[in-house]
């Protein structure tokens, strides 16, 4: 069993709360939509206080303008083999 990445460096470069708790979800082997939608309905489950990590293999670009509708913030910041976003409630 591998250890899960803790995202919190990739999460520093961005103005995502780091003071926070986080749910990871790992995207990267999911196609189109499902990321999106996986993220879409994991949000409303999740506390107000915590910053959801998607981990990507490209950036959500589809998924960036549902998360304004809905008041979300997010960053995203790109490392070697995936997109991390970070999104929050303000």
């Amino acid at each position: 069993m591998t250890t899960p990445i803790d995202w919190t460096a990739e999460l520093a470069e961005t103005p995502a709360p780091t003071d926070r708790d986080r749910e990871v979800i790992d995207v990267r082997e999911l196609g189109p939509p499902d990321p999106m939608v996986e993220t879409l309905e994991t949000l409303p489950e999740l506390a107000g206080d915590v910053v959801l990590v998607q981990v990507n293999d490209r950036a959500p670009q589809h998924l960036y303008p549902k998360l304004d509708d809905r008041g979300y913030e997010y960053a995203s910041v790109e490392v070697e083999d995936a997109v991390v976003t970070g999104i929050w409630e303000a």
